[in-house]
């Protein structure tokens, strides 16, 4: 079933509390996998989702991942605080196509350890949209080898989201050593289908609702 592969998101800038919490109880009516929201409302979230099984996850460093390690750092150590269970990090994808490889390994091994030593769960965001063929193979050999828990494809805020192309190569490349999360453009159940299909194996959406009731 979809419904328990789905990261059910609002992440939009303009997302009151009470869209938020409307998408809380949509997660508890289909169970969803996990609610993905900014944080500033992981606390209220987690909170929320106390009685169910349902994860608590968030963003880091989002939508651009230009941010600074050491405040990428705080910002998830903030979040494990609030209840987060899951890490959504967006890596600095500027760093990573000025082939600054040293600085990506660093970023990655201290979020990684960040999130592994507090017993979360870490997913790194390379925004294929952003890269060529080469640089998604590249970026794909990275974070397999940081130790993360998955390879995400998009924000959902760059040009476009994941795409039929992006997961096979992904998966071409990394096999069964990471999990690979699908996001950004995600509509229809057809479509998250054939993700899961090739590879993907948690999708990112905020259609999650129309997904599962086609």
């Amino acid at each position: 079933m979809l419904n328990k592969i789905i990261d059910h998101t609002i992440l939009k800038a303009d997302a009151s509390k009470d869209d938020v919490l409307n998408v809380v109880a949509e997660a508890k009516k289909y169970e969803f996998y996990s609610v993905m929201v900014n944080p500033c409302w992981v606390s209220m979230v987690h909170q929320e989702l106390a009685d169910t099984e349902i994860k608590t996850a968030t963003v880091i460093g989002f939508p651009l991942g230009a941010t600074t390690i050491t405040a990428k750092k705080a910002e998830m150590q903030t979040a494990i605080n609030d209840g987060a269970d899951e890490l959504d990090i967006v890596w600095n994808i500027g760093k990573f196509k000025s082939k600054d490889v040293e600085y990506i390994k660093k970023e990655l091994d201290i979020l990684v350890n960040v999130a592994h030593e507090n017993d979360k769960l870490i997913k790194v965001i390379i925004e294929t949209a952003l890269l060529t063929e080469d640089e998604l193979k590249k970026a794909s050999i990275l974070v397999m080898n940081s130790g993360a828990d998955f390879i995400k494809t998009s924000t959902g805020f760059a040009t476009r989201g994941a795409t039929i192309d992006d997961i096979k190569i992904i998966k071409e490349i990394v096999g069964d050593n990471i999990a690979i999360k699908a996001s950004g453009g995600i509509h229809s159940a057809e479509f998250a289908n054939e993700l899961v299909r090739l590879g993907a194996t948690r999708i990112g959406t905020s259609s999650s609702v129309k997904i599962v009731t086609q």
